[in-house]
């Protein structure tokens, strides 16, 4: 079903993003993958063709920089600018803080990779898709852009923003053929929360603690269920949690 079918995933160098491009490669895509970390996209790029004789273009990004991201696109070789599917994973959480307490670099970099990022890169693809009135935009957002928790309202507030964009964006392309999808996950065992404790693995690995988390590859599957729906279908919206997690701040651990 995916055979000649280009997915296009941002941060795709690790987590959930490489989770999928390793599904996606799997079921025969082609992938264009970009990230900040060309070395380790790289890495991940020869492991699949290795693996799956996958068709991979690599290139350096970082969605947060409107040229960079207009720029990219625009030099992409001919035979990878038709996207069929573009998967809008590029995100973080920085700092878990009250307002008061913020650092103010952090919000930069949360609203500017998670919203604006995610602006740039869809508005730079979606042109085509219109053209070609087919596509599909599969946004990463979280159960953050559902409910607000204590000390997370900058991350929650990109979330929410998110969510939004995915409904005016479904709005916005009424009557068109190109679908829209948000996945909203809770708690996943990635390098996520390593990131927003800048580093700190013991405060990181104390999130998931006594619970089963959902891995990158749940995510995935999710992912690749809803691009693998007929073309009438259109999964708007996936809630999906561990069983262990009943709300934001709700996780029932092993004592």
């Amino acid at each position: 079903m995916m055979k000649d079918k280009v997915v296009f995933i941002t941060g795709a160098s690790s987590g959930i993003g490489a989770a999928c491009a390793r599904r996606f490669a799997r079921e025969g895509a082609g992938l264009l993958l970009c990230a900040r970390r060309l070395d380790v996209l790289n890495e991940l790029a020869s492991e699949l063709r290795a693996q799956f004789d996958a068709e991979i273009h690599t290139f350096q990004l970082d969605v947060r920089c409107a040229d960079e991201v207009k720029k990219a696109l625009a030099g992409l070789p001919s035979e990878w600018r038709q996207v069929d599917i573009l998967l809008n994973n590029a995100g973080l959480a920085a700092g878990l803080d009250t307002l008061q307490e913020g650092d103010i670099q952090d919000w930069e970099d949360m609203i500017d990779t998670n919203v604006k990022g995610l602006l740039y890169v869809t508005r730079g693809i979606l042109q085509g898709m219109v053209e070609r009135n087919a596509g599909h935009i599969i946004n990463i957002g979280s159960i953050a852009g559902h409910t607000v928790y204590p000390k997370g309202a900058v991350y929650c507030a990109t979330k929410f923003a998110v969510n939004a964009l995915t409904q005016g964006l479904r709005m916005d392309l009424f009557g068109k053929k190109i679908r829209v999808t948000t996945i909203d996950p809770g708690a996943v065992e990635t390098n996520f929360s390593l990131v927003r404790f800048k580093g700190d693995s013991q405060r990181a690995s104390a999130v998931y603690e006594g619970m089963d988390a959902l891995s990158a590859e749940d995510i995935a599957d999710t992912v690749y269920y809803c691009a693998s729906r007929p073309p009438h279908v259109n999964i708007s919206e996936v809630i999906i949690m561990p069983t262990d997690q009943a709300a934001a701040t709700m996780v029932a651990r092993a004592t």
